[in-house]
């Protein structure tokens, strides 16, 4: 099948998009889906794991965030090191593997605690996942094309979300959630069989450090550190790290709770309308943001800032509307503008620093955006939830869920301030 759209036409003026890089970027795409997969089935199954442990919102939000996060996001830097020093392959492809057992065993625990465990050797696992994917795809294509490229490459939390989440829903239904967990974890044994038998190692561009050596951490970090578009993009990542996180863990529970949908039917409905809604926002926002910032670069940032403003009012019809049907309508919009973030924020944290560096950028993007993100946003929901309650009882987690709508906003300033320091940031990491 040829390709369409915006890849059929980036693809057509740069030879970037090869066979062997398309492949690759297939593949790495489908490994980035069940990384976000695995990690997200926790958010399907809550309301049989609060019945069969009895939990309380609360522990529930500790535990689908900050058991998972805080292995994930401290692990992501010291593997990223490893990554901008070694095979960025191997180690995505080892990680992926551990993370697929650990998902496989959360099938098989008996308490809260067994449920930590796993949720945080799972989040170790996934640590080698992102910032190598995104280091791999930084070398295989040039600036011009990068947005669209890491575009591509985050559309696979829409995979996850159009293709698995019903399946799992109707797994969830018919055969409880154990049986999703163990099932969920096999095909990324099979995802890295093939990475390791497929994919070659992307060439390196030459350490950009003093004799010619890669920078050191804190070398790396200070240098970071200094870029305005990488502090403030930062600082967006994690406003939209508390909006993101809040709405994927809760709005399952929400569709429960408000408008009485079976687990099956949440599966069915919101995979497809999030994948379909979240895969047209990133491949967009990575097509037009490359397409803007070869007139003005500033559009780059600019772009995915102005659509996270426009989460705002989306989530809110999205949670207040007593239409289902509008209110349906509205989440689809609300992932769409958040989707169009993704690509471009990834290569603006890479095209500000040095070729060495990118994994390790984009493993401080992902410490700080999704400690305060994933720990945040669940555990705020979930302590509201339970705050409320006694007003409001089930309609609490309506009121609850605002917090991530005004944050995707907070961020959206965020991101748009940072695309006034982005040409004059890349030049400074050497990329013209």
């Amino acid at each position: 099948m040829g390709a369409v759209g915006p890849l059929k036409d980036a693809a057509s003026r740069s030879p970037d998009w090869t066979p062997r890089s398309i492949y690759a970027l297939g593949l790495l795409t489908l490994i980035y889906a069940i990384n976000y997969f695995d990690r997200s089935i926790l958010s399907l199954v809550l309301p049989q794991i609060k019945a069969e442990m009895h939990l309380s919102d609360t522990a529930l939000g500790l535990v689908s965030g900050f058991a998972f996060v805080l292995f994930y996001s401290l692990l992501g830097v010291p593997i990223a090191r490893l990554a901008d020093r070694t095979s960025r392959r191997n180690v995505l492809g080892a990680g992926l593997v551990f993370w697929s057992l650990m998902t496989s065993l959360t099938g098989f625990v008996v308490n809260v605690w067994q449920l930590a465990a796993t949720r945080f050797l799972m989040g170790a696992g996934e640590a080698c996942g992102v910032a190598p994917s995104n280091a791999m795809v930084a070398a295989m294509f040039s600036k011009a094309q990068r947005a669209l490229a890491l575009a591509i490459l985050s559309a696979g939390s829409a995979i996850a979300f159009v293709v698995f989440f019903p399946i799992a829903g109707w797994i969830v239904d018919h055969h409880g959630w154990r049986t999703t967990f163990i099932a969920a974890g096999v095909p990324g044994v099979v995802l890295a069989l093939l990475l390791f038998a497929t994919v070659r190692e992307p060439a390196r561009a030459l350490p950009a450090g003093p004799g010619g050596q890669a920078e050191g951490f804190l070398e790396t970090t200070r240098f970071l550190l200094q870029s305005q578009t990488f502090t403030r993009t930062v600082i967006g990542g994690a406003f939209m790290g508390i909006s993101l996180y809040a709405s994927l863990v809760w709005t399952p529970m929400f569709l429960v709770r408000v408008h009485d949908f079976s687990l099956t039917e949440v599966g069915a409905t919101i995979g497809p309308l999030r994948g379909l809604a979240g895969l047209g926002g990133v491949i967009f926002g990575g097509w037009l943001a490359d397409r803007l910032g070869r007139r003005d670069a500033r559009w780059r940032l600019a772009l995915p800032g102005i659509a996270c403003l426009l989460v705002l009012p989306a989530e809110l019809v999205f949670l207040l509307s007593g239409s289902i049907g509008t209110s349906l309508a509205s989440l689809g919009v609300a992932q769409f503008c958040t989707s169009m973030h993704l690509g471009p924020v990834y290569a603006a944290c890479m095209g500000v620093a040095r070729p060495q560096m990118r994994a390790t950028a984009a493993a401080l993007f992902l410490l700080i955006a999704n400690l305060v993100g994933q720990v945040l946003g669940p555990l705020i929901v979930g302590f509201l939830n339970d705050a409320l309650s006694a007003s409001y009882g089930d309609l609490a987690i309506r009121y609850s869920l605002i917090v991530g709508a005004v944050c995707a906003a907070l961020g959206g300033v965020a991101i748009i301030s940072a695309s006034h320091s982005l040409e004059a940031d890349s030049h400074r990491a050497g990329e013209a």
